[in-house]
Parts: C-alpha cells; structure tokens; sequence
C-alpha cells in the first residue's frame, strides 16, 4: 500500500511540475568543427545523441544568419542521452572528426568562422574539454588549436541548413570528396 501511494505521489509530482524522463534525461553540448554540415552529420550519426541542430554561436551580435554572422562560429548543437554517451566521449567523438591543428579553420573552409571551439557550458565540462586538448596534444605530438570556451548563445541556422547531408546528398558528397576531409583526417587519426 505505501508503495503504491508513492508512486502515485511521484507520479503525480512530475505531472505537475512537467517534468518527463526524457526531457529530464537528456543534455546538450555545443562544438565548433567547421562547416556545420559536416558536425551535424557525424553526431546524428553517433550512438546516444538524439538530436544535432547547425547553427552559430560566440559572436557578438544576436540572431546571426549565413550571410551575417561576423564572429561566430558554425556550430552544432548536439542533445544527448547521458546514460548512453557521456560528455568526454562527445568530446572524444567531435575531436576524432575534426583536424584539431588547422588554427585558421577546417581543410578547404578556411576563416573565422571555421575555427574550432568546445563551448563547455559548465566548470565540469570545461575540466574535461581541457583534459582532451592536453591528451590529443601529447598524443599528436602538435599544438592543439581548439579553444574551448565557456557556453554563449546558440542561434539555430536556416532551415537550408539543418539535415544538409540527408536533403542534398549529391551535393554533400561532392563536397565533402572534394574537400578531402576524409583524407587528411586519416592521417591524422590513421583507420579509426
């Protein structure tokens, strides 16, 4: 009997207070790995993540767009299930997709708004932001050029962008070929 009125008061706590496990079981995290296409696409495509969104984010000015987002970086916003992936593996994930020693930003997207970047958006996930960039330094054996930051506002980018890989796959893969991403990611990271 005290079970049940306990999980009737519980039950009834998070109807009121709107509170569901899915809304309550999920984070977000934000990375800048140049064209956000590119993130996006690796992220939905990693075990845990629900949700990748391309957008801008550490500039200045509020509500950036393609052609205005004078310093900001591409970005995306991944959610994610903590009991399926942590954050030092998203952080493990982003690094392993990204040429982490290109300063002026990413194989043939070069410019401010291609540079690399870990918005950590708490004391906790930068420590561990800053323990990655420490253990791909010794590991590359090369200056880590990510910056990791602390959260600024994110801005969802156009509706054009979202999904890029999944709507324009023609046009995704002549880019991504023609870039040579792939190629120089292998010889950073090697087959992993």
């Amino acid at each position: 009997m005290k079970t049940r009125l306990f999980t009737a008061i519980a039950a009834t706590a998070l109807l009121l207070t709107g509170a569901s496990a899915t809304a309550a079981g999920t984070k977000t995290a934000v990375f800048a790995g140049g064209c956000f296409w590119t993130v996006e696409k690796f992220f939905e495509q990693t075990p845990g993540v629900t949700a990748a969104v391309s957008g801008y984010s550490g500039g200045a000015s509020s509500n950036p767009t393609y052609d205005n987002h004078s310093g900001h970086l591409e970005a995306v916003k991944v959610t994610y299930d903590p009991a399926k992936i942590s954050y030092a593996q998203l952080v493990d994930v982003f690094y392993h997709h990204i040429d982490p020693t290109d300063p002026t930003g990413q194989v043939c997207d070069k410019g401010p708004s291609y540079r690399t970047a870990v918005f950590a958006g708490n004391a906790a996930e930068k420590t561990i932001a800053d323990a990655a960039k420490a253990k791909y330094e010794k590991q590359l054996g090369a200056r880590i050029t990510v910056t990791n930051r602390n959260a600024a506002p994110f801005y969802n980018a156009e509706a054009y962008h979202q999904d890029f890989y999944k709507k324009n796959p023609d046009h995704y893969e002549r880019y991504r070929i023609g870039c040579g991403r792939d190629r120089v990611l292998k010889v950073i990271w090697g087959a992993q």
